[in-house]
């Protein structure tokens, strides 16, 4: 199974693990269903968020394990 890595755009893990739009979505990250929020790194989109991207990864890593 892959890690996923912050420099990962959000489209990109959404393709691979869609159920993943959960915890993106209870982080507070709405948006990522629209074509701008896809595009960003997850690192991007944590700074405009203000979310912390480390916590967002370990999240997103223990969901696919």
């Amino acid at each position: 199974m892959m890690k996923l890595h912050k420099d990962m755009t959000i489209g990109r893990v959404l393709e691979l693990y869609p159920e993943l739009g959960e915890i993106f979505t209870a982080s507070g990250m709405h948006c990522i269903s629209c074509p701008c929020a896809r595009a960003e790194t997850i690192e991007e989109a944590c700074a405009v968020h203000e979310i912390d991207v480390d916590k967002l990864m370990d999240s997103l890593n223990e969901a696919i394990e």
